[in-house]
């Protein structure tokens, strides 16, 4: 997804705008002559003839060994570090045609995002029109969040673009997501892409990983938004701290140029407090309830929450008096926050609330479907499938779908080479809020199966033992005979939450890619079972 008609620019004019990033004096074997380029990729495979091929360091190779490939693909120069370059003198005889120019930079992998900004155009500091950019980062609720702000966006008239995790979409033109933010040369080809197009706004999840290896730069948000921090991805980053500071380098003046956040959670009162740009805070009555109160009033407040369907209405009340009735038809009242931030986010961006207001009521934004996030199978018995895959997720999503008289059976598992000590964590939440508990597999990568499981039965057992709880844990796998297990057991009162992988559609089991959607499964089970369901086949295709 690149913009069709492309703006050819010298690499040296694009390199000299770009700054110090490009060194004293970007130097190689480029000749004297100009280089004109048309793109920039880090995948050798994608080259496109007229592109900048941008040879990084990786985990096991470096990207100068496919430089060859690159250049059959088109390549006209290649950007590199100078091990990269030590690479190709050893691989490239002098004169050889088969590598074009090559640039080296001090460091490629901080070069890349801004010189791809240059390279598409995307100088929105220079007032060219574009998309409207919204981007939310934050440990859970960022999918949701950005599908909410496009809904609303569209119920305002705005034509819209979308990259998250789920996928990627340019107006009506969709593709699968292979990363919850794509790399920056990516990411400013689809902004290209988008501005080409017209459209009006865009919204893109921003996760931890996006703003620790660079694939936001170079792009400045018009508004930011943080939903909230939880423990996950610690195996990247090592501490909550060192977390929270990835997040909050969003909510800087490079980055962004207003915020909105949710102050439900101590971090989020901490980044509200120390951001360097403007910012709206957001609190729900759940926050208020949690200890919050001794801090400052919020900007916005969640009041009057009562139920609406399966889901929420509830009033944001803004301290200046304004008043905002907000409606979300999806279960769990996280989904509140969701909604509030999105809607606090648009407002930002300049939308009267009056606007706002009129879209909201004729529209009902909020009660858009979200592929595999509190995304309903099937009624009696209530059958949902989530993305909850982290502690504090699992705790919102189980605490948020019993219903009276009814009983709560769960099925999840841990993801393997991944932060382990949440596993035992999360077997404790889901015995403390599930009646029925089925510990299987999730995605064990290189991992042995039953090595994961036995960690995550470990805190359910020690939880159901040490606080003499009712819940029964059981352990069942594969993950399709869990969730069949699941349905076998239960009544049209009870709830059935299959959590952990959503949307995904392949699991990964020792490099090998297993077809498996906890949809297609839970709809399989619950006909198989004499159950009705609600929605076919098709979202998740």
């Amino acid at each position: 997804m690149r913009p069709r008609m492309p703006h050819p620019i010298d690499l040296f004019a694009a390199l000299a705008d770009i700054g110090p990033l490009a060194g004293p004096a970007p130097h190689g074997n480029h000749p004297t002559v100009t280089v004109t380029v048309t793109g920039i990729t880090l995948d050798s495979r994608s080259v496109l003839p007229g592109d900048v091929y941008a040879a990084l360091p990786g985990a096991a190779r470096h990207g100068a060994e496919f430089a060859p490939q690159a250049a059959r693909s088109g390549a006209v120069a290649i950007l590199t570090d100078e091990a990269g370059a030590a690479i190709l003198r050893e691989r490239v005889h002098p004169g050889d045609s088969v590598v074009p120019p090559v640039v080296v930079v001090p460091d490629p992998r901080r070069a890349v995002g801004p010189l791809a900004r240059v390279i598409y155009g995307n100088r929105q500091d220079d007032g060219e029109a574009g998309p409207t950019l919204f981007g939310i980062t934050g440990t859970n609720g960022k999918t949701t969040s950005t599908y909410f702000l496009n809904a609303l966006l569209e119920a305002l008239g705005r034509s819209t673009g979308l990259i998250g995790t789920i996928e990627i979409r340019a107006g009506e033109d969709a593709i699968p997501s292979a990363l919850t933010t794509p790399e920056s040369p990516q990411v400013h080809s689809l902004l290209a892409l988008m501005r080409e197009r017209g459209l009006d706004a865009a919204s893109m999840e921003v996760s931890s990983h996006a703003l620790e290896f660079g694939r936001v730069d170079g792009v400045r948000f018009d508004v930011a938004g943080f939903t909230n921090l939880t423990q996950d991805h610690l195996d990247l980053h090592g501490t909550m701290e060192d977390y929270f500071a990835v997040k909050a380098s969003l909510f800087t003046p490079e980055r962004s140029r207003s915020a909105v956040v949710l102050v439900d959670d101590p971090w989020g009162s901490r980044l509200a407090a120390t951001a360097d740009v403007p910012v709206l805070t957001v609190r729900t009555e759940a926050g208020q309830d949690a200890g919050q109160d001794a801090a400052p009033p919020a900007d916005w407040t969640v009041t009057s929450v009562e139920r609406s369907g399966l889901g929420h209405s509830f009033v944001l009340q803004g301290r200046t008096g304004h008043r905002l009735r907000v409606r979300c038809g999806l279960p769990g009242t996280f989904n509140i926050s969701n909604a509030a931030l999105a809607t606090i986010m648009v407002l930002a961006s300049g939308v009267p609330a009056e606007d706002l207001q009129r879209a909201l009521d004729a529209h009902d934004p909020f009660t858009t479907e979200v592929p595999g996030r509190m995304q309903l199978i099937g009624e009696e018995p209530a059958a949902i499938v989530d993305f909850a895959h982290n502690p504090d997720a699992l705790q919102r999503t189980l605490a948020s779908v019993r219903r009276p008289g009814g009983r709560v059976i769960s099925v999840f598992g841990a993801t393997g080479q991944r932060d382990e000590s949440k596993r035992p964590i999360m077997g404790a939440v889901g015995a403390r809020l599930s009646d029925i508990l089925i510990v299987t597999d999730d995605d064990p990568h290189d991992e042995d199966e039953a090595v994961i499981r036995r960690a995550v039965r470990a805190g359910a057992d020690d939880a159901v033992r040490n606080e003499g709880l009712g819940c029964e844990v059981l352990e069942v796998f594969p993950r399709a005979e869990a969730i069949d297990r699941a349905v076998a057991l239960a009544g049209a009162s009870d709830t059935i939450i299959i959590a952990g992988r959503g949307h995904e559609v392949w699991q990964e089991v020792k490099g090998i890619n297993l077809s498996l959607d906890d949809r297609v499964e839970l709809r399989s089970a619950l006909t198989r079972h004499g159950f009705s369901v609600l929605s076919a086949a098709g979202i998740e295709s």
